[in-house]
Order: C-alpha cells, then sequence, then structure tokens
C-alpha cells in the first residue's frame, strides 16, 4: 500500500482560530421552542463566559425533542434509540465481563479482542483488511470517532463538504475543528412508474463543492434523515472527486445492516483508489441495539489512524471495558442475525409508511437506516415547529423538526423525521394517536 501521500497532508495543529469559524448555525425556526413547547426559558447569558464555538451552536433538536415526549408523556419517534431488548447473548458478556473484573481503562485505542473482532468482521463481510495494532481506534461511540477524526485531520479554514439534509452532528464538528461546511443537496425525485421519491445529487454541484482547500467529504450512507443508499456509480464519482482533489472520505456507516428492498451497502473504502483514502466509521449502538454503550470505532491507513488517536486520547483515553468484551460478542453474531434484523426493520418501516401515509403525511420511502422523512405541507401549517409541537399535544407523538437538518431552517420548515426503531406495539399506537392529526 502507498501510504506516504496522506501522511503530508492530513494531520491537523489542535489550535482553533476564531476567524476561521463557519457562520452561526441558525436555529431551526423563528418561534421559539420553549414557548411552543412549555420548557424552561434559557439561562441569561454571560458573554464573558461563552466561547464563540458555544454561541455559533444550538442545543441538539433531536435530543431535545425526547425531553419534549416525556413533558407531554408522548411516543418518542424522534431520538433513534430502540425501546426493545438487546440480544440476550451480548448482554451477558458484558456482564460476565463485569464479574470477571474486566472494569479497569483497557487500552486506549481498544481492548485487543475487541479492535481482532472488528477486523474478522470487515473481512468477514466485505473482505477488508485491517491491521488491529495499526489500523483500528475504538472510541466512545461513532460521535466521538467522527469529531477526533475530523480534529485529526483539519485545521482553521480547511473546507470539508457533505450532504443536505444532513445529521446535525456534522455542523458542530466543523465549528470544533474551525473548518468550513460546504453543502450539496440532496434533491428528491420522483422514480418512474410512481416509486419514490428517492434522494439524489446533481455531479455538477457536487463538483462545485470542491475546492483546493477541501480536505475531506463526509459520506454517511445508509443516510440519516433520508434513508437513501448511496449506488455505486454515486459512490464513484464521490472517489473520482476524493482522488482529483486530493480529499479523504470519512464515512459514517452505523446503519450499514438495516437495508431494504435488495439495496446493497457499499463501503467507498473498497473501491478502487481509496482504501487508503478513506475513514470507515461505524459503531455497536443501531445494529445491536445498544445505542447507551458508546462503542463505536474508526478504521484508516496507519498514518490516519496515528492521528485520530492521538486526539481519542485526549478526549475520552478509553471506550468501557467491560462494554468492549460485549462487543466481540456482537461482531461474532451469525450471518443470519444482519439479515434477520433487515428484514425486522422492512416490516416495521412498511408499518410505519401505512401510519404516515393514513395520517396525511406524504413520505419518502427510506431504502435503509430507520427513519422515514415526511413532508407535512398538506396539513397547512407555517413550519416544522408549529406543527411537532401542534402533534405532541393532540395526538401525544413527537418526532424531529425537519429543518434541524439544513443549513438554512426554511429549508425543512415542511419536513418532519420519524423513527421506527420501536416494538409493534408501540408503533401501533404511535399509529392510532396520529389519527388524531387529520379528525
Amino acid at each position: 500500500m502507498n501510504l506516504r501521500r496522506p501522511a503530508r497532508r492530513y494531520p491537523s495543529r489542535m489550535g482553533i482560530s476564531h476567524e476561521a469559524l463557519p457562520s452561526r448555525i441558525s436555529p431551526p425556526s423563528r418561534i421559539s421552542k420553549e414557548a411552543l413547547f412549555n420548557l424552561p426559558a434559557p439561562p441569561e447569558t454571560r458573554p464573558r463566559f461563552r466561547s464563540h464555538r458555544a454561541a455559533a451552536m444550538t442545543e441538539s433538536v433531536i435530543r431535545e425533542m425526547s425531553r419534549v415526549a416525556h413533558r407531554y408523556k408522548a411516543i418518542n419517534l424522534a431520538q433513534g434509540f430502540p425501546d426493545f431488548e438487546a440480544p440476550e447473548e451480548i448482554k451477558a458478556a458484558a456482564c460476565e465481563a463485569i464479574n470477571r473484573n474486566i472494569n479497569q481503562y483497557p487500552i486506549t485505542w481498544g481492548a485487543k479482542p475487541f479492535r481482532d473482532a472488528i477486523a474478522a468482521k470487515y473481512k468477514r463481510h466485505y473482505d477488508l483488511d485491517f491491521d488491529p495494532e495499526r489500523e483500528v481506534t475504538v472510541c466512545c461511540g461513532a460521535t466521538e470517532c467522527m469529531i477526533a477524526t475530523m480534529m485529526a485531520i483539519l485545521d482553521p479554514g480547511d473546507e470539508v463538504v457533505a450532504f443536505e439534509p444532513f445529521y446535525e452532528n456534522y455542523g458542530p464538528d466543523s465549528i470544533f475543528c474551525g473548518a468550513k461546511l460546504n453543502l450539496v443537496k440532496l434533491h428528491s425525485r420522483t422514480l418512474p412508474g410512481g416509486e419514490g421519491p428517492e434522494w439524489t445529487f446533481d455531479p455538477d454541484e457536487l463538483r462545485q463543492a470542491f475546492s483546493p482547500r477541501t480536505k475531506a467529504i463526509i459520506l454517511n450512507t445508509p443516510n440519516n434523515p433520508t434513508g437513501r443508499v448511496f449506488t455505486r456509480r454515486e459512490l464513484e464519482s464521490i472517489a473520482a472527486l476524493c482522488q482529483e482533489f486530493d480529499a479523504l472520505a470519512i464515512t459514517d456507516e452505523i446503519y450499514e445492516h438495516i437495508i431494504f428492498d435488495g439495496a446493497v451497502h457499499i463501503p467507498i473504502m473498497t473501491l478502487p483508489g481509496m482504501r487508503d483514502r478513506t475513514v470507515l466509521i461505524s459503531s455497536l449502538s443501531k445494529t445491536y441495539t445498544v445505542t447507551g454503550w458508546r462503542v463505536g470505532w474508526a478504521l484508516a491507513s496507519p498514518d490516519l489512524t496515528d492521528s485520530i488517536r492521538k486526539i481519542h486520547d485526549f478526549l475520552t483515553v478509553a471506550a468501557a471495558a467491560p462494554l468492549q468484551a460485549g462487543g466481540v460478542t456482537a461482531l461474532s453474531m451469525p450471518a443470519e442475525f444482519y439479515a434477520g434484523i433487515a428484514r425486522e426493520y422492512q416490516k416495521k418501516r412498511d408499518l410505519m409508511l401505512g401510519a404516515l401515509t393514513g395520517a396525511g403525511f406524504r413520505c419518502y420511502r427510506p431504502e435503509g437506516a430507520y427513519y422515514i422523512m415526511t413532508d407535512i405541507s398538506g396539513f397547512g401549517f407555517p413550519d416544522d415547529l408549529t406543527f411537532t409541537a401542534h402533534m405532541a399535544e393532540r395526538a401525544g407523538v413527537v418526532g424531529v423538526p425537519g429543518s434541524c437538518f439544513f443549513k438554512d431552517p426554511a429549508s425543512g420548515a415542511q419536513n418532519v423525521r420519524f423513527c421506527f426503531c420501536k416494538k409493534y406495539e408501540t408503533l401501533e399506537a404511535a399509529r392510532d394517536r396520529l389519527r388524531k392529526l387529520s379528525v
């Protein structure tokens, strides 16, 4: 492998230039969330003790909607965590590790048995070879993997490309790094025969987002919030730009096994020229129903891994030791386990598509992940926050205002995202409650 060129360009300084910070991320609506959802007013700010970074960000809308659900005693279809149990054998393995006194610091970048299990899984599923000693970094969830990777490769003033709508963490991550986030729209379109709509990007718009200052593109597939699973042809066009502009692909692949209707997940790292130009990020959370464990990993060539490990060390030191032991069992699950979760989630997707359509929503049919993006324009509300407040109070169901997935809140003002990673009885109860919206 040729590892020499990336080693020169991608490690970064840890300093932050306030002048290089991107423009303020706008709140998701013009209307006060506190007034809409009857929440406590935010504390009065003392400017001297609020950094430019903190001032440039808003609170996570997704996590805030979970608190709204609690306040209204509503069904929480906002935050993407299951309400059903994790596999017994995975929980038992973690408990056994605790009882065997695996309770102290593991190796900073991951316990060796867990790193070995990660490498074995990617060889088994994608025929990718990783050296567990030099190319695998275990972090506190994919969230930490992403910020550790971005801080490892980006300097203030660098540019990073992402698709919009985007998972809300990518904006703050760019702020932490002092990087400029260049967004490329995923356009929704109806497929021939009325199937769809689907989300796709314009190759010319993507090319325009790249420049000599572009260090990386963030690629989330299967995608949150759209459910898009990028095709080989789309990935090849992204890979070509990465190679032309000497940029990396940072891939968020945590929904890799939650795919529907014959869709195929293809890690861009498997494409020609991308093995040493990709940082592949994933975690235990979604596939194995353990979102609270916060155990993830970043896979990259040795030079990139060296930089990521340094940042990770001083962010969190290490992920929980007994949960990494549980992860060894999780990653050894047989092929039928992965086929089974895809089948189950497809059934739940179809149930929720019917429930939402029946209640008056226009749905974007997801190909992967466990979210459904909807169009609420038929309800006649001025924006997504007003609608979600009405839905929480009238129907007792909470979703995510779509504007939080866009830089300009107006772009998502008629969208709401729902998750379907719930028990059947939860989804059926939500279906019954949502009918109140069309009364």
